[in-house]
């Protein structure tokens, strides 16, 4: 077994372990359960991938995200360690040869979605593999009261049925007192060892603007920001919106959500790290897995929905340890609009056997059958046949997911995936035989420029539109195209597809979860009163109001929120550094006054004159007849 420091020094590049690392690391390689708590940027990843290296045979990661599983991936293999991961899309044929792969061909790590460990064929190549841990990160997944709730994380549990002795360490950044205990339970962690980081964040100052012109308080910090920021939203459209708007401002932007193809999600994620835009808006979907040390600026135009979701978010600010912002700007509509989405709109028990009668009349489903079938389903085609609201619906399918009563896929807005097979010279001689197949092909073809090349992923909808043909129409010339082998076809022509857990009993099946329902529902209005608490509290430290919601109590006031720097007129040795080093790069661009200093910069504008005033009698800065600072 090689030292965990060596292994850190040889792969990262690092003489030693950041606080908590290696005490976590010595748990696993002593075979004990353990949990890790740390912050966003606390280096958990190192602590299952250092003692599954120190030690023979291979680690499974369970993780939640393909993003996630790929970027580690990547970077394990940057290093020169053997890593695969198994993802959807896979042919059985290809996971047969990784299965083998990870079994024999001597890898060192396996990351599989919580999906995959329901199929036999994976259960039985774990069975066979030499494993030497059990990983399981973003961990909180697994409790129905966490706030990434994944129904199929419960099927972790079959891991401990195929290797008893093999050790589990479970990793997450955001998990209440109650949400920890839930973890330990789930997973079946004997007698574990947790392991809680301080969820303080030093370098970090949370902010809480009441904004109505938020682009304009936006624009005005991001002016002279050099470095990465992140605009959070709460939808598509939105994020859209803002993205366009700040590039009309001449910042540049671009957006990132659920809807846009894998292909899109990762070249704007590359831009975006590599400097070529300097702000990603984003919804929720731009979430676990990024890894971007630079960003200094992260603001919510929206109010969260949880302060977990919150704290997760905004600490993807500041990872390299230097002074940054996670900044709320909101006004009173956004106050009313989070208790109508995430408290009105929630479905009560009456509710809920209305939708799920509906559901099951939708799909035919005969009294006490059901179980275990799988259906195509159309959100907004559902909604609009029985008149739903299509909020209320949302919450309620979710809360059915949630309690187990379905299984809801969430790829709402998914596409159809297209490639064409022949040489462009072919196909448009192919399309002279048809006038009708040659008008949705010519638009394919104009509207995705890289289809010949690879598999891509097509708007049916956004077709139709062009073409003024109905999705009916473009989908029997997709499938003709098949027939007659122009393209590879893959057709979703449907937003997502439920699973019925349990057979069909009305009133009975919902019933039994009705307390759960109520449970539910109580603990979303305690979370979201938990958030407007947050935004509302303008005398205690921001910090100090967040760890205590993680259960953290003997946290000294960060002297950088919102709230400490309104109440301090001197500014601290720490924010007099950070002040006077922020005046230094707004004075390389422009002489400016005192006025628009303090307009470009978030701290109190109060310590800003005394900073001014202290760089003025150190003879590093001056002032001219207009009032304005300027450098020596």
């Amino acid at each position: 077994m090689k030292h965990p420091v060596q292994i850190l020094e040889k792969y990262w590049g690092f003489s030693q372990f950041l606080p908590m690392q290696e005490e976590i690391i010595t748990s696993v390689l002593n075979a004990k359960d353990s949990v890790a708590l740390l912050p966003t940027g606390g280096g958990k990843s190192v602590c299952f991938q250092i003692p599954a290296l120190a030690q023979d045979g291979i680690c499974v990661v369970i993780s939640p995200l393909v993003a996630l599983m790929n970027d580690q991936v990547n970077s394990l293999k940057k290093k020169g360690i053997k890593a695969l991961a198994i993802t959807g899309g896979i042919k059985p044929q290809e996971l047969n040869i990784l299965l083998d792969n990870a079994i024999y061909g001597n890898y060192k790590f396996l990351y599989l979605s919580p999906e995959r460990l329901k199929q036999e064929l994976v259960q039985n190549a774990i069975r066979q593999m030499s494993i030497n841990l059990f990983a399981i990160d973003e961990a909180h997944c697994i409790s129905q009261w966490g706030n990434d709730f994944r129904p199929a994380y419960k099927n972790i549990k079959v891991l401990r049925s195929l290797h008893p002795l093999v050790p589990f360490i479970a990793l997450t950044a955001t998990a209440t007192p109650e949400v920890l205990e839930d973890v330990i339970m789930q997973l079946q962690l004997e007698k574990p060892a947790v392991f809680k980081s301080s969820f303080v964040r030093e370098n970090l100052s949370y902010q809480v603007i009441k904004e109505d012109d938020k682009l304009y308080r936006i624009e005005q910090l991001l002016k002279n920001n050099s470095e990465s920021a992140i605009v959070y939203v709460r939808s598509r459209k939105h994020a859209v919106e803002v993205s366009n708007q700040l590039n009309s401002l001449g910042i540049s932007s671009n957006y990132f959500h659920g809807g846009i193809t894998s292909k899109e999600k990762q070249l704007r994620l590359e831009e975006w790290m590599q400097g070529k835009k300097e702000v990603m808006v984003a919804t929720n979907a731009f979430g676990m897995g990024i890894d971007h040390p630079k960003v200094r600026f992260v603001f919510h135009i929206q109010l969260p929905e949880s302060l977990e979701s919150y704290f997760q978010e905004a600490g993807r600010a500041g990872r390299d340890r230097n002074y940054s912002s996670a900044i709320i700007l909101y006004n009173d509509y956004d106050k009313l609009m989070v208790k109508k989405q995430f408290i009105d709109s929630r479905p009560n028990t009456k509710q809920l056997k209305v939708l799920y009668r509906t559901l099951s009349n939708y799909f035919q489903i005969s009294y006490g059958e059901g179980e275990f079938i799988n259906h195509s389903f159309s959100f907004t085609e559902f909604c609009k046949i029985y008149d739903l609201n299509y909020l209320l619906t949302y919450n309620g399918l979710t809360a059915l997911d949630r309690l187990g009563v379905i299984q809801l896929s969430k790829q709402f807005g998914r596409k159809t995936i297209l490639k064409f097979l022949l040489s462009s010279d072919k196909i448009i001689q192919y399309f002279t035989q048809d006038i009708s197949i040659s008008i949705i092909g010519k638009t394919i073809l104009r509207l995705y420029g890289g289809i010949f090349d690879s598999p891509t992923g097509i708007n049916l909808e956004l077709i139709s539109s062009k073409t003024g043909q109905n999705t009916e129409v473009i989908i029997a010339a997709l499938k003709k195209m098949e027939r007659d082998s122009v393209v590879d076809l893959k057709l979703h022509h449907t937003d997502s597809s439920i699973t019925f857990i349990v057979p069909r009993e009305d009133d009975k099946t919902i019933n039994i979860i009705s307390k759960e329902l109520e449970s539910l529902n109580q603990k979303k209005t305690d979370e979201v009163k938990a958030v407007l608490n947050y935004i509302e509290n303008i005398k205690e430290c921001k910090s100090l109001q967040l760890v205590r919601y993680f259960g953290e109590t003997n946290a000294q006031p960060c002297g950088i929120c919102s709230v400490c720097a309104s109440q301090q007129s001197t500014p601290s040795k720490k924010e007099t550094i950070l002040i006077s080093e922020k005046i230094k790069l707004l004075l390389e661009e422009s002489e400016m006054t005192s006025r628009e200093i303090s307009e470009k910069l978030t701290f109190a504008e109060a310590k800003i004159i005394v900073v001014l005033r202290l760089m003025q009698d150190a003879s590093k800065i001056n002032i001219n007849t207009k009032n304005q600072y300027y450098l020596n």
